[in-house]
């Protein structure tokens, strides 16, 4: 595989002759390099006006290699070929250099050029390039590609530091200033010596790529007098090292030429709008500056992008008012690293009344708004604090998170938008401070956690109870003047407060249909009938003990009670009731018993959790440790009025729930799912190592001494 490197445009703020006569201080030998033993003049060629230059050396250099590797290689230095092509008229050097040992087996090809910058004709640029192709090496080659690609980046950075040494170095001597080359007076000089000059120059020189004449080296621009110092700034198609370094962050060289090397070929071969810099640099850090890699996913996000209008949402969308009233979610300031600071109020947010209310589209739409709002602010933020700042901090109040937020659809949604975000916004996460975690947090991570990728889930800063008011807590992040009031900080936050979203603002799966936005209940849920004397009864099977069961249940019509069991041997095959002496079959949905007639409880099967009584229009979402192996039973059961004393009337309440469940008739909608012991566990051992204040949570919700179990009812 060929590596390849391409440098930034790095800017001397001193003329272009000044910058050659350092330059030539670096020969025949550097004392600053090293490995740069010594070089010979092999050929050399001036044209008579002196405008051209062309000097060709042998360049001597010790490279540090493991002396075994020298050994087998038979050669302890290795040389190189450099030619030097010197334009003083048009003040131009460009650079060509080769290796000519191993020449059958490595080829190092090598190209740099100074110019004229293009907006200040008393600034000097520089560029770089090379690449570098190991056919074969003793079945060293990737040990020699390392020490390769390790040498050449170190002197790259020292390029720069080397040219500045000699500059202090001539300022010394008392050298600021050389004259620019001008034209000798005019003497007779026949058409044969001219033709023949003409023709030495040519087979001396070097070709010069189309890229470096971009760098605008016509004439016009050097005869057009000297503009007042602009700041640096950033040509089209060329990117500046001092701009990298101020609005990027410091990357080092290999990294640099990743970042020039995608951004020239978006140039070359993307119809469209190319991203911004530091855009492509967060897709190259989320693959480790791998360009293959970054491209793919860039490519495909750019065409997400397009199709969903991404660019322009912030112009053309407006959230629904039921986002801007329940979507307890907003950004407040900054932390002290300068990232703008987004607080969600996660604990307080009706989840499952936004997905029923909205879809999960409009969500998703909303959550794309307040990324692009983040990139928005990172630009201003660099703009403010005179660094690059390209990430957020993301602050989450777990206050009053419960099993209602387990809403399956809810976490599904949750997991697509995780999806998203993670494929078109990487890296934009710089830190997420997730605090008052309750017992049910390790639930919710274990569904979540392995959507969120390995570098992201570094970030993650999780605090239990009132953790985060201790030493390494939110001080350590956020400056005490703007932590949000509802954490007990001195600054009024403006983020919606959230709440129960009205059942009146619910919307049906058609109607969400017909606006394209599709809902997963219909695929996940199902419908079971309940009646007086028939129960409905679902069967799970645990195989390792400290599993967890999850359930979420809409009850439709009617009242039920809802129990959970345990038997250490399974049921007889599930039976569907007929119903007794009705003989209906519900169209409902189904009912099923599995417990059987003859059993009785406390002997053949043990009730493990007190009954729940849930009132019809309630949702009831919960979970339950497993504290055994075996056969697991939930039961929903018609609930009985109970009799009112004989010395009190009847409240109307009775009376109206008991008109309208006079068919003996329920019904629910449920969903469940089993966690498995290791998974559980193993979210939990993530999130200890992720903060040590962590530890009393996961003591809290993974105890296998007991079983634990917890649900949530909203009406």
């Amino acid at each position: 595989m060929v590596q390849k490197y391409q440098s930034p445009v790095r800017v001397y703020k001193y003329p272009f002759e000044l910058i050659m006569a350092a330059y030539e201080r670096r020969f025949p030998t550097c004392p600053l390099i090293p490995m740069f033993v010594g070089s010979d003049t092999v050929n050399e060629f001036r044209s008579e006006d002196g405008a051209i230059h062309v000097i060709e050396r042998r360049c001597k250099l010790d490279v540090d290699a493991p002396r075994l590797l020298k050994k087998i290689a038979g050669v302890d230095y290795v040389y190189f070929v450099q030619k030097n092509s010197l334009n003083s008229r048009e003040r131009t050097l460009h650079i060509e250099a080769h290796n000519e040992t191993f020449s059958n087996r490595v080829i190092i090809n090598e190209h740099c050029c100074y110019t004229v910058h293009p907006e200040n004709e008393d600034w000097t640029c520089f560029e770089q390039s090379a690449s570098l192709d190991i056919k074969s090496f003793f079945g060293f080659e990737s040990t020699v590609e390392k020490i390769a690609m390790k040498q050449y980046t170190s002197n790259i950075k020292k390029g720069k530091e080397i040219i500045e040494y000699y500059l202090r170095q001539l300022e010394e001597e008392g050298i600021t200033f050389v004259p620019r080359w001008t034209p000798p007076s005019i003497t007779p000089c026949s058409e044969a010596s001219l033709s023949s000059c003409k023709k030495q120059a040519a087979s001396m020189a070097v070709v010069i790529p189309d890229a470096a004449l971009k760098e605008g080296l016509s004439g016009d621009a050097l005869s057009s007098p000297s503009a007042p110092e602009p700041v640096v700034g950033t040509p089209d198609d060329k990117l500046d090292a001092d701009y990298i370094k101020r609005y990027l962050g410091d990357l080092t060289p290999l990294q640099e030429s990743c970042l020039i090397r995608l951004r020239q070929w978006l140039q070359e071969t993307h119809k469209g709008k190319i991203p911004k810099d530091e855009h492509i640099l967060r897709f190259l850090r989320a693959r480790d500056f791998n360009i293959d890699k970054a491209r793919e996913i860039m490519c495909q996000s750019l065409t997400w992008r397009k199709q969903h209008q991404v660019d322009y949402i912030l112009e053309t969308w407006t959230p629904p008012q039921v986002l801007q009233d329940y979507y307890a979610g907003g950004w407040h300031h900054h932390d002290k690293d300068g990232r703008p600071l987004y607080v969600l109020r996660l604990g307080q947010m009706d989840t499952k009344g936004l997905v029923r209310a909205l879809g999960e589209e409009a969500l998703l739409r909303y959550v794309l708004s307040i990324n692009e709002e983040g990139l928005r602010r990172c630009e201003e933020n660099t703009k403010v604090f005179g660094r690059p700042i390209s990430s957020w901090t993301c602050l989450v109040d777990l206050e009053g998170l419960n099993m209602r937020h387990l809403w399956r659809p809810g976490v599904k949604a949750l997991l697509r938008i995780i999806e998203v975000v993670e494929a078109n916004y990487p890296e934009t996460l710089g830190r997420l401070l997730i605090l008052r975690a309750p017992r049910v947090f390790p639930v919710l991570w274990t569904l979540v956690s392995p959507f969120i990728d390995d570098n992201t889930r570094r970030k993650f800063l999780i605090y239990a109870g009132n953790d985060y008011q201790g030493p390494g807590g939110l001080l350590d992040y956020i400056d005490k003047e703007i932590i949000p009031d509802f954490l007990s900080g001195e600054c009024m936050c403006e983020v919606p407060e959230g709440g129960l979203v009205p059942k009146s603002l619910y919307r049906t799966a058609e109607e969400l249909e017909n606006e394209d936005l599709k809902l997963w209940t219909e695929t996940i849920y199902q419908s079971a009938s309940v009646f007086k004397g028939a129960p409905h009864e679902i069967l799970i099977q645990i195989v390792d003990a400290s599993s967890v069961i999850t359930w979420d249940f809409d009850v439709c019509k009617g009242d039920i009670v809802f129990n959970i069991y345990h038997s250490k041997r399974s049921p007889q095959p599930a039976k569907k009731d007929s119903l007794g002496a009705h003989s209906i079959t519900s169209p409902g949905g189904n009912n099923v018993q599995l417990i059987d007639k003859v059993w009785q409880l406390g002997r053949d099967y043990s009730m493990v959790e007190s009954p729940l009584i849930c009132k019809e229009g309630e949702s009831v979402q919960g979970s339950h440790v497993t504290r055994w192996p075996g056969f697991y039973i939930l039961q929903w059961k018609f609930h009985s009025m109970p009799a009112c004393a004989a010395s009190s009337l009847p409240r109307v309440d009775d009376v109206l729930a008991s008109l309208q469940v006079s068919s003996h008739k329920c019904k629910v909608m449920y969903y469940t799912e089993v966690i498995g012991s290791e998974d559980f566990r193993g979210s939990m051992t993530s999130l200890e190592s992720s903060h040590s204040g962590f530890s009393q949570l996961s003591a809290a919700t993974t105890s296998s001494s007991q079983s634990h179990s917890s649900s949530m009812i909203s009406r």
